[in-house]
């Protein structure tokens, strides 16, 4: 039970800070007195004039998870084609067979993606 007390005494330390802020923003932030000027959304000085931002199309943020994806398969097989020699002489082929499995179930996610027109800019 020793070796929990630092993590005990951590997470009492977080609440009570926690608690505290809010209690003090609570306090302290009714204070203040409010009016239009304060209430406004500053622009960097320029009225607020206009509709928001048009919305991005679904299919960018689909084209980022997937950039995303591919990203990660080339960090995990960076590290292994480093190593690939040297581990080859110790564990055989299995180090081999690992990485095409790696790699097989990556090639089916981005068949489904072409199959499902993510990476079509056209439409």
């Amino acid at each position: 039970m020793q070796e929990y007390l630092p993590v005990l005494l951590q997470v009492v330390v977080a609440v009570v800070f926690a608690a505290s802020a809010l209690i003090i923003s609570l306090v302290l932030g009714k204070s203040a007195k409010r009016n239009a000027t304060k209430d406004s959304a500053y622009e960097c000085g320029m009225l607020p004039i206009g509709g928001p931002q048009p919305r991005f199309s679904v299919k960018f943020y689909l084209v980022a998870m997937l950039f995303i994806l591919f990203d990660i398969e080339i960090v995990f097989m960076y590290p292994w084609a480093v190593v690939y020699r040297d581990f080859l002489v110790e564990h055989g082929t299995r180090i081999f067979w690992s990485m095409l499995c790696f790699v097989s179930v990556l090639t089916v996610g981005y068949v489904y993606a072409i199959k499902k027109g993510a990476l079509e800019w056209n439409s």
